[in-house]
Formats: C-alpha cells, sequence, structure tokens
C-alpha cells in the first residue's frame, strides 16, 4: 500500500522541522520552503510559491500530496505590529491562497491557527468563545482562520503554542531556557504569562490522528495544564538536571516596551480530548519526550539544519 504523502508549507521552520521527521516512516514528506533553502535528513524539500492559487496550484499538480499542513506565517509579534500589511499578506493571503488551491484539487488542508486570538482576561479558552485579539499578529491569523473555515467545512484550523527543537537560526522557547542555563547565563522567565504549551511531538501525532478521523473546523491541541512561563522553565530545568538560581522571575505586567499581548494565552483541550477519548498534553509527559528527544540524537538532527 502506497503512503500518503504531506506537504509541510514553512518548511524551515520551528515547526514544520520537528513535525516532519516525526512521520516519516508512515508517510512521504515533503518541506515547502519559501525564502530559507535548507536540507535536513534526508528529507525531501522544495522552493514551493504560495503568492497565488494558480502558484500553488501547480505546486499541488507536481507534489500531488494527500495532506498539507499550513505552518508558514509571521509569528513575530512584534514584526506584525511594525508591518501591518507585511502581516496581512503573510498570514492572510498566502494562507487563503494555499486553502484555495487545496480546496481545487480536493486536498485536505490543515491550518496552523494560534492562542493568540483572546484578550487574555478569561482562563482556558474554549472553541466555542468569541475572539478578541489584541494586536495584529492574533488579528490576521483569526482573519486568516475564518476565511480559510469559509473556503471549505473540511478544513481543519488548530489552535495551539508548541515548544521543540529549533535549528540553529531559529531557538525555541525551551532552547532559550536550556542553552542559556547550561551556559552559566541567567534567564528573565514570567510569573504572571499564563499558557498551555505542548511538545511538537505530540502536537503533530494528535493532528494526523484528527485528520485520520476525518475532523473538521476549530480544535484547540495544547498542554493540559495552564502554567506560567516561569512554573514551565523550572519544570525542564529539573528534568534536565540545570541550574535553577540562574532562573530569575520577572514580571510581564512591568514590562513596557512589548506590544500589547493577552497575559493569559491558556485554552481548553478539553474538545479534543473528549473527540478522540484520550489525554492530550500532559506537561511533564511532554517535558520527559523532549529530554528524551535529545538523548536519542532527534535533537541534533534539527539543530545541525
Amino acid at each position: 500500500m502506497a503512503k500518503k504523502k504531506i506537504l509541510f508549507t514553512g518548511g524551515s521552520g520551528l515547526l514544520a522541522l520537528n513535525w516532519a521527521l516525526l512521520p516519516a516512516d508512515a508517510y512521504d514528506v515533503v518541506l515547502g520552503l519559501h525564502k530559507k533553502n535548507i536540507s535536513v535528513n534526508n528529507l525531501v524539500t522544495m522552493i514551493i510559491d504560495m503568492e497565488t492559487i494558480t502558484g500553488f496550484s501547480a505546486v499541488l499538480e507536481n507534489i500531488k500530496p494527500d495532506i498539507v499542513i499550513h505552518c508558514a506565517g509571521l509569528a513575530n509579534v512584534e514584526a506584525c505590529e511594525a508591518d501591518p500589511s507585511m502581516a496581512y499578506h503573510v498570514n492572510v493571503e498566502l494562507s487563503v491562497n494555499v486553502a484555495g488551491a487545496c480546496k481545487m484539487h480536493g486536498i485536505h488542508f490543515v491550518y496552523i491557527s494560534t492562542d493568540h486570538l483572546f484578550s487574555g482576561k478569561k482562563a482556558l479558552v474554549s472553541e466555542d468563545e468569541i475572539p478578541s485579539p489584541v494586536n495584529e499578529y492574533g488579528k490576521t491569523k483569526l482573519e486568516a482562520e475564518k476565511k480559510i473555515l469559509e473556503i471549505s467545512d473540511r478544513f481543519l484550523s488548530i489552535r495551539t503554542n508548541f515548544y521543540g527543537w529549533g535549528p540553529a537560526y531559529r531557538q525555541s522557547f525551551s532552547d532559550m531556557i536550556i542553552t542559556n542555563i547550561r551556559n552559566k547565563k541567567p534567564v528573565s522567565l514570567f510569573e504572571d504569562f499564563y499558557y498551555t504549551p505542548i511538545l511538537i511531538e505530540e502536537l503533530g501525532y494528535t493532528v494526523m490522528e484528527l485528520v485520520s478521523k476525518h475532523a473538521n473546523g476549530i480544535f484547540n491541541v495544547t498542554g493540559n495544564e495552564r502554567i506560567s512561563k516561569s512554573v514551565f522553565g523550572n519544570r525542564v530545568a529539573d528534568r534536565f538536571g540545570l541550574d535553577k538560581s540562574l532562573i530569575r522571575i520577572s514580571k510581564f505586567s512591568e514590562r513596557k516596551d512589548l506590544v500589547k499581548r493577552p497575559a493569559d494565552l491558556s485554552l481548553s483541550n478539553k474538545k479534543v480530548c473528549t473527540f478522540l477519548n484520550r489525554e492530550v498534553g500532559n506537561i511533564d509527559a511532554n517535558i520527559e519526550k523532549l529530554f528524551l528527544q535529545e538523548k536519542t540524537g532527534f535533537s541534533n538532527i534539527i539543530q545541525n539544519v
């Protein structure tokens, strides 16, 4: 039986790199690249055109994927605020082009959304909550989500906040904690900024399970616990045997230099747990997997990209 083929957009990014290496045995994987050309672990990479529906349609005709996972986007909150038109182009227009072409070709499309869609005044927000983004990043991601789900009611939008191993040119939050403490550098972490992080390994397998069960619409695929950045950092330090005295506790509420963000990004994952009839995103289990990824050499593959 022939393997199904997955095309990842944003193939040089943290999410696509970690995710693409997971299903390599079960799927044929293509990393779609936009500006940055990379080579990784014998995976197929290809420069792709997302600037028009016609251009991406030609990509689909060439690659013939069964699933497109749209990881490409401008996720830097400051960059989005500084250039709203660029944020709209990358996060909305390109996403709509990719989704539109997938609709034309009858290809299952998965959009990676965000947890920055709400005001932060409520904890563990469900998929039914009315969004109220507070910055350009959140606004453009929400607009893209709305337009994509209007294109096809078969598409998936995944709201999430993930971490994993980053390449040399893009550290993740967990990388920053581990690398700095190992280098005897202090790390400042917010005690009043909350979220529900999930390891990309679990995020990827969970989304693929949703696809296999023909799920559609919006799903929060997140950790199962609302924690602060500082608590997360301390748990990572505990498992990796790091010197926690280098963790400095700070307050997000005192950082007036940052673009406005919701101080509570936490999302409820009850819907996905109910749909799949299992637990999703155990924080400590995910940190243990991160630890094992380093022990088995998985992290080196990505860090050497």
